[in-house]
């Protein structure tokens, strides 16, 4: 008993939307007791898994498992970053955007027979506003649909779906003033995303090329856009091809500062929080050791060539039917003028 590794499961049992009643004999029956001594404690409160991942930590753990989705995984890696303890993940929210990202499986006793293979890697974490996150962060709509996710009072896609067809047409872009190590430039936009890993959750790809091994967050700009152009923006971003789009910008960097017209909300993780008009936002290089999957391979989160070959003719399409209606609309505008002309004759 003394030679095996100390691994703590802390359970959140009101994360996303699926049963945690079999979990513990699911542990029982897959992880590998020759290897581990493992305990299980269920958070009680906001702010429970990080107190708990403290004490894992602290009390030289060899690994602290986050049972639950995108905000649980945050409270236990918050707690885990410069530490020897690492960070495994069963996940069980709604979006497991970073369980997703690093192609651990949703089936539970596939999830922990993951942990029985030791495979850990030191992986890069961000900070915004001195919080730090692991997945994304970001301002504007996706803040403001994060905060309006955490009031509905329920969980899964078909919520945050709801909020976004509900909200999305309301909601006005804001200007924002980027300083990165390129200089500063103005930009009016729907939302800002700072990605570590690639995706928002349920597989909705905001930064498809985003690397958590290579010290660079993936900036997302996305430019306001019209009725007509947003399936397409949606199509691209389970396509994976949402960088191809004409309404996004793209770059990487190692910090960034944002500073908006007034405070707002931002989210960490899908975590919505109000701050101050200045938003700054950095990269922590291989800060933090997570239990990954050794199986896992980073070729299967690029598009296929199928897909970009799609997005870049609908794309297309949507740019002749932009110019087209620009054309149109110059012609409308002329023969109006010269209407008016006629008939001062």
């Amino acid at each position: 008993m003394a030679d095996k590794k100390r691994i703590i499961f802390i359970m959140n049992p009101i994360s996303g939307t699926a049963r945690k009643s079999g979990i513990p004999r699911i542990i029982e029956d897959t992880l590998d007791k020759e290897y581990y001594d493992y305990t299980i404690t269920k958070t009680q409160h906001s702010g429970h898994a990080y107190e708990i991942a403290c004490e894992a930590r602290d009390g030289g753990a060899y690994a602290a498992v986050a049972v639950g989705g995108d905000g649980t995984v945050n409270e236990v890696a918050r707690a885990l970053v410069h530490s020897d303890t690492a960070l495994g993940i069963l996940p069980c929210g709604s979006g497991n955007g970073l369980a997703r990202h690093l192609m651990l499986p949703l089936e539970p006793r596939k999830a922990v027979a993951i942990l029985n293979s030791h495979t850990i890697h030191e992986l890069d974490y961000g900070i915004i506003n001195e919080i730090p996150f692991f997945c994304t962060c970001g301002m504007g709509f996706d803040a403001f649909i994060s905060m309006k996710f955490a009031e509905a009072g329920k969980r899964g896609p078909v919520t945050y779906l709801e909020n976004i067809l509900r909200e999305g047409l309301k909601y006005k872009p804001e200007t924002y003033e980027i300083k990165d190590g390129n200089g500063t430039s103005l930009c009016r936009a729907f939302l800002i995303s700072c990605a570590n890993a690639s995706q928002y959750g349920n597989n909705a790809y905001i930064a498809p090329q985003a690397s958590m091994s290579d010290g660079l967050l993936d900036v997302t700009i996305m430019e306001p856009f019209d009725m007509l152009e947003a399936p397409q923006l949606s199509i691209d971003m389970f396509n994976k091809t949402i960088d191809k789009n004409p309404k996004i910008k793209t770059f990487k960097t190692k910090h960034i500062h944002v500073h908006r017209q007034q405070a707002g909300f931002i989210h960490y993780d899908g975590e919505p929080v109000m701050t101050s008009a200045d938003v700054d936002i950095s990269v922590v290089n291989k800060g933090i050791k997570i239990i990954v999957n050794p199986e896992a391979k980073k070729e299967k989160r690029q598009p296929g060539m199928m897909q970009t070959t799609f997005s870049v003719f609908f794309n297309d399409i949507m740019n002749v039917r932009a110019d087209k209606s620009k054309q149109i609309h110059r012609i409308q505008t002329l023969n109006k003028i010269l209407l008016k002309k006629l008939n001062n004759l």
